[in-house]
């Protein structure tokens, strides 16, 4: 009885706090999302998503580039931003998703073998550091670190950008992420406070949607001791198995190559890094009662 009590008046703050129940800009319902992206939704599950920027806002602009990153900051549809770093050769830290040019730019180049003056002339400017981009960035952030194979330059990677992040007080603010396990289990044995992601494309489990392929692929993240498992779209498609096993304290986020990456909320224990339980369920509160009106 207490707690009925508890949830009706909770319920009846947030109503008034909220003025009518409207919902943010960055919050989605999975339903809407499955719809959207695999147009195929066999069960409703009501789960509200956060939204955020992959690459920016990278519809509108070319993908990590400081207008990307900006228009991402200031449009009020993307709670955080994602974006990608890497060495160049002369060790800046440059915001850049592929190993070379030849994608974007039109240049075989590769990143890592090229120093950043010539990245920027060759890019037009389009190219830019890390530190132009936290200068400007007030966001909640995904940085995933782009591994390329040399773990000892990865960790070294981890080393600036926690060390960057700390003497900006943004520790609360940043989420560290990484295709690869030992960049993964890098950060969260070194830097606990620093919650964590690993990223996968296809996996077993994208297009065999077993049950062992699925608890297999929470496993992998157990063991690299990710908080964040962070899947392509293609995934949704497992949808009810991800959501049935997924395991208290490791949370569901979905990307697409396009701008679209979000939070999947199955309660209270999944949230947007930095925010509190009690923050979070009075968001899915906020969430439910607008579905409902």
């Amino acid at each position: 009885m207490v707690r009925r009590w508890i949830a009706i008046c909770a319920s009846v703050l947030l109503a008034a706090t909220v003025g009518g129940c409207a919902t943010p800009p960055y919050v989605q319902s999975l339903d809407t999302i499955l719809d959207q992206k695999i147009n195929f939704n066999r069960i409703r599950y009501q789960y509200m998503c956060t939204a955020g920027a992959h690459r920016g806002a990278s519809v509108d602009h070319r993908e990590n580039t400081l207008a990307a990153l900006k228009a991402a900051d200031r449009d009020d549809k993307y709670a955080f931003i994602e974006f990608d770093v890497q060495y160049s050769k002369d060790g800046r830290i440059v915001v850049y998703h592929d190993k070379r040019m030849l994608r974007l730019f039109r240049s075989l180049k590769a990143i890592g073998e090229t120093d950043f003056s010539d990245l920027a002339a060759l890019s037009n400017g389009e190219i830019v550091t890390y530190d132009q981009i936290m200068a400007v960035l007030k966001k909640k952030l995904n940085i995933e670190i782009k591994s390329q194979g040399d773990l000892l330059e990865d960790q070294r990677l981890v080393d600036e950008i926690v060390a960057d992040i700390r003497r900006r007080d943004r520790e609360k603010d940043v989420l560290i992420s990484s295709i690869s396990s030992d960049v993964v289990k890098y950060v969260s044995r070194k830097y606990p406070e620093i919650p964590t992601g690993q990223v996968f494309w296809l996996t077993s489990s994208t297009y065999l949607h077993f049950d062992q392929f699925t608890q297999k692929l929470y496993e992998d993240i157990d063991a690299s001791r990710a908080d964040y498992l962070l899947l392509h779209v293609a995934n949704l498609r497992n949808i009810e198995d991800l959501i049935k096993y997924k395991p208290k304290g490791k949370t569901i986020v979905f990307w697409d190559f396009d701008d679209t990456i979000f939070i999947v909320h199955k309660d209270a224990s999944d949230r947007l890094w930095g925010h509190s339980g009690i923050r979070t369920y009075f968001q899915l509160l906020r969430f439910k009662l607008a579905s409902l009106l």
